[in-house]
């Protein structure tokens, strides 16, 4: 059968009539008396509609309607009530009834409210299969991306996954660190232990090795008992050693020294423990450049750049911004928060914005979007005012005919130059030679077009990367442009 209805009511004469209603082709109707025996039916099979009176013998409608929402069962549900208030009305709709019906029931009304409950619902399970099928499709260890930075993450990520060497992830802040370290600890294979996290920056020194490496009983002040260290707590599994460049210089002498041998002791302690597990580590910083600064140590930088994963910024993987937001408004509908849609002209918007919180940013501001917007469609006038574009308009071949051909050749070709340059300068971080042996033109040429289209290479540095303005116009038209 197509669609499965579930009548929960006690009184036999309208058992009939809703039976006489609800019965046709491509329907199975089932008949409960009681909320007790519903909920048993709704756990042993799926039902498309359930049609619940209010006053129950046992277990009344309204609490019915809580205990089917409280294990998230994908069902739409009609409320009917010979003595309804407003109050239970409220009440029913609140906790997500789709209708509320009076008794006696008008048979050709009704048929037609089922009709309209039963098409909503038909849609909401191919809206529900879709977004299984897309994050089957585009989601790696709950890693969202289709774009090309994103599936050279997944391949390194792949490669690395059961193999015992260290990772460093690098990045900067909101890109999804730690949901890289949970992908490659979920890839290896070799280790049935957990995963588990320390973070470097939140705990002073003194605290950090006790937290690591474990304490025995009367180590300091306040050492009531012994302590279990996070590499013994991890044994078997992953330590993920989160904002690694904020871990002060002393403990990263008592890292390296593990990293090393293979052993550790825990504070207070003489005897030395195995440490059994496979270290991650990530962090924001610039490792090299601390390192040349004397706050990190090159030996600790080597010993964790086994291995390195970076992720990149949401400015780099622009082609990822659609698939996010269906992602993030699909999950705060599932939180039951409103469900809303997002126009074109909003989502062009969010194309051109440089997303200097990246995607904890986009996160953030779908959920304060979905809070603050009245109608069901989010516009561009609902964004926050820090939302600006930093870009220019996506290319588009729409054009004005009453203009001269030349003129409209002229400026679409400084706009595919525009976007193709500052795609290369980005590949190249700014290298005007290797960009000038990229596009096949000579260093003057190049030179002559930067200052042309004012483009800054000095934009394109690693130095300046993270603190700079968007390049120009990296838009739908300037995506096709294969600069590998």
């Amino acid at each position: 059968m197509d669609r499965r209805i579930l009548v929960v009511e006690d009184s036999e004469l309208y058992c009939q009539q809703l039976d006489q209603i609800l019965s046709g082709p491509g329907r199975e109707v089932t008949i409960v008396h009681d909320g007790t025996a519903a909920l048993e039916l709704l756990v042993e099979k799926s039902f498309s509609l359930v049609i619940t009176d209010l006053n129950l013998p046992d277990v009344n409608g309204i609490d019915l309607i809580r205990e089917i929402r409280s294990r998230d069962m994908p069902v739409t549900i009609i409320v009917i009530s010979g003595q309804p208030s407003v109050e239970s009305a409220v009440e029913a709709i609140r906790l997500g009834a789709y209708d509320f019906v009076v008794k006696p029931i008008d048979p050709e009304l009704f048929q037609h409210q089922v009709e309209k409950a039963l098409k909503d619902r038909t849609l909401t399970d191919e809206i529900a299969q879709l977004n299984t099928k897309l994050r089957r499709r585009f989601a790696y260890h709950n890693i969202l991306g289709r774009s090309r930075r994103m599936a050279e993450v997944f391949a390194r990520v792949e490669r690395v996954g059961s193999s015992p060497c260290t990772v460093l992830i690098t990045g900067e802040t909101g890109t999804g660190k730690e949901l890289v370290a949970q992908a490659i600890h979920q890839s290896d294979v070799t280790r049935s232990g957990r995963l588990v996290t320390v973070n470097c920056a939140a705990l002073p020194e003194h605290l950090l090795e006790s937290e690591l490496f474990g304490h025995e009983r009367g180590a300091f002040t306040g050492a009531d008992r012994q302590h279990v260290g996070r590499f013994e707590a991890a044994a078997g599994g992953t330590l993920f050693l989160d904002e690694i460049g904020e871990m002060p210089i002393g403990m990263q002498a008592k890292l390296l020294r593990v990293l090393q041998d293979g052993r550790f002791e825990r504070v207070g302690g003489a005897e030395p423990i195995q440490a059994d597990c496979r270290v991650l580590a990530a962090t924001n910083v610039d490792l090299a450049e601390a390192v040349a600064e004397g706050r990190f140590r090159s030996d600790l930088y080597y010993r964790l750049n086994v291995v390195a994963i970076e992720t990149p910024p949401l400015r780099e993987r622009l082609d990822d911004i659609p698939l996010l937001v269906h992602h993030f408004l699909h999950k705060l509908e599932e939180r039951g928060l409103p469900a809303k849609t997002m126009s074109r002209a909003t989502l062009s918007r969010l194309l051109r914005y440089d997303w200097p919180g990246n995607v904890r940013e986009l996160e953030h501001v779908l959920e304060l979007m979905v809070l603050t917007t009245p109608g069901p469609s989010i516009e561009p006038e609902n964004l926050p005012p820090e939302i600006v574009p930093r870009r220019e308009e996506p290319f588009s071949l729409d054009f004005d005919h009453f203009r001269p051909l030349q003129e409209l050749t002229e400026e679409f070709t400084q706009r595919i130059e525009k976007a193709y340059l500052a795609r290369v300068l980005e590949k190249y971080r700014g290298r005007i030679d290797q960009c000038a042996a990229h596009c096949g033109l000579s260093r003057r040429s190049i030179s002559e077009k930067l200052r042309r289209y004012q483009i800054d290479k000095a934009d394109f540095k690693p130095a300046n990367r993270r603190a700079r303005k968007a390049p120009p116009s990296p838009s739908p038209f300037a995506a096709s442009f294969d600069v590998a």
